[in-house]
Order: structure tokens, then C-alpha cells, then sequence
């Protein structure tokens, strides 16, 4: 079972109760703020933190994840940048 699997159904407007954990969910706002950032370093070691967590603890982090991820990136980077 991958990490993937976990969290696979996970959707943001699923659960309407708090999480239960919430060093968890502020976890998750880490990972999604890494993701979005391109930052594989601190995703990869949030991943390693989490892969120890306890079941509940991975839909605390998945709501927290969700919910960063429900915001819209504030800008583009052009591609123009990215050329060199």
C-alpha cells in the first residue's frame, strides 16, 4: 500500500467535522505548500513523518493538505522565466 492509496478519496468537501489532530493538519499545509513550491526536500521529509502516523492521523493531515490546496496558486510563473 503506497502513500498514494492513503489518501486516495480524500476530498476537501467530504468531511465536515475538524480534524482531530492538529499538528497533522498543519502537516499537511507544510506538504502542500512544498508541492506547490517545488521544495522536494521538505516534502520528502514530511512524507518520511507521516508514513509513521496512525490512521487518523493521516485524514488529519489529508484535510489540512486539501485545504491549502483548495486556495489558488496567487500567480503564474511565466515561462519566459524558466528559459534560459
Amino acid at each position: 500500500m503506497g502513500l498514494r492509496d492513503m489518501f486516495k478519496g480524500s476530498g476537501s468537501g467530504s468531511n465536515s467535522e475538524p480534524a482531530a489532530n492538529p499538528e497533522m493538519t498543519e502537516k499537511g499545509r507544510e506538504y502542500a505548500i512544498a508541492k506547490r513550491h517545488g521544495d522536494r526536500k521538505t516534502a520528502n521529509r514530511i512524507m518520511r513523518e507521516v508514513a509513521e502516523a496512525a490512521p487518523g492521523d493521516l485524514t488529519s493531515f489529508a484535510a489540512g493538505r486539501d485545504s491549502y490546496n483548495a486556495i489558488p496558486p496567487a500567480y503564474k510563473k511565466s515561462r519566459r522565466s524558466r528559459r534560459t
